[in-house]
């Protein structure tokens, strides 16, 4: 049957409707937006200029900072220009377009941030194999399934909402095009549907989650046959890895977990992985990360001794 859409365009009922309150969230979101550019592609330029960070973790942290940029790039900008607009419409396909990408992103960095649990189990639980079984087509391969299998969910994910008619009804009760906002402005059924949005995301989420926590339990218990110094190294890595996962993983499970009803926390929960956590990820990499600040020492007295040479 041909699906029935008479719907041109969506509105967002945003973050608030108070004028004060969009002021104040357009200044702090915007300085969040910059935080979380300027921070990512700091750590990718770091890493691509320091030949000691050309391994595996980086490899996979330089991934992780990329998929921060874009990941925030799909929803924040639209929702910065919201809060000094009169009208928060978005185009039919623009909505399309901006679930497809995040979707996409948002799914990578659940896969990219399993993948990096599993290159701190191979080093800590298998030192003297890992060149090996991280190799640099491994992690290639690694990193090719990672995006693979995040254009398969968000192509799956799309389509399932968009599948479905949309008639009349337009304002989505949220600042961006998820999925369960969404859904509800269906003209039709959609019990199957938000089973198999369920079965897609949040057993996603749920499994990868409890893969991570059972790689680092792994991890911590073998830990206690090391000396004081590689317990010491191996905690600071993965105590970032932990933080990071914990800040992603448990609001993705409370938003996509539940069925179809969706909560007045939602947004504000929803706020906290698709901004504050892109947000962290640099400065819990770099504050907890020997390596990388010295790296990035080494980088900004490159930049100055090449300004001097130049002045002289």
């Amino acid at each position: 049957m041909e699906v029935v859409n008479n719907v041109t365009e969506f509105i967002f009922l945003g973050l608030s409707q108070d004028p004060g309150m969009q002021l104040i969230f357009f200044a702090v979101f915007l300085f969040f937006y910059i935080v979380i550019i300027v921070g990512n592609l700091l750590i990718l330029l770091t890493v691509f200029s320091d030949p000691w960070l050309h391994t595996p973790m980086y490899f996979f942290l330089s991934n992780l900072s990329f998929v921060d940029i874009a990941y925030s790039s799909a929803t924040a900008p639209k929702m910065i220009a919201d809060f000094v607009s009169g009208k928060k419409t978005i185009s039919y396909w623009g909505c399309i377009t901006q679930m497809f990408t995040f979707y996409i992103f948002g799914c990578a960095e659940i896969f990219v941030l399993t993948v990096m649990a599993f290159d701190r189990y191979a080093a800590t639980c298998h030192p003297l194999h890992y060149t090996t079984i991280m190799s640099t087509n491994v992690c290639t391969l690694l990193a090719s399934l990672s995006w693979l299998g995040a254009l398969g969910h968000s192509f799956v994910q799309t389509l399932l909402t968009f599948q479905l008619p949309f008639c009349n009804a337009q304002v989505i009760d949220h600042y961006f095009c998820d999925v369960h906002p969404v859904l509800k402005l269906a003209c039709a059924d959609t019990t199957l549907v938000n089973m198999l949005v369920v079965a897609n995301s949040g057993l996603i989420s749920l499994g990868c989650f409890l893969i991570l926590l059972t790689s680092y339990t792994v991890i911590l218990f073998s830990l206690q046959k090391r000396s004081a110094e590689s317990r010491r190294k191996a905690l600071s890595t993965c105590g970032s890895h932990l933080t990071v996962v914990n800040f992603f993983f448990v609001p993705c499970i409370f938003i996509y977990l539940h069925p179809s009803t969706t909560f007045p926390l939602d947004k504000a929960v929803s706020v906290f992985y698709t901004t504050i956590t892109p947000m962290l990820n640099p400065l819990i990499y770099t504050l907890r990360n020997g390596d990388v600040k010295n790296a990035m020492k080494h980088l900004w007295s490159h930049k100055f001794s090449l300004k001097e040479k130049q002045k002289r």
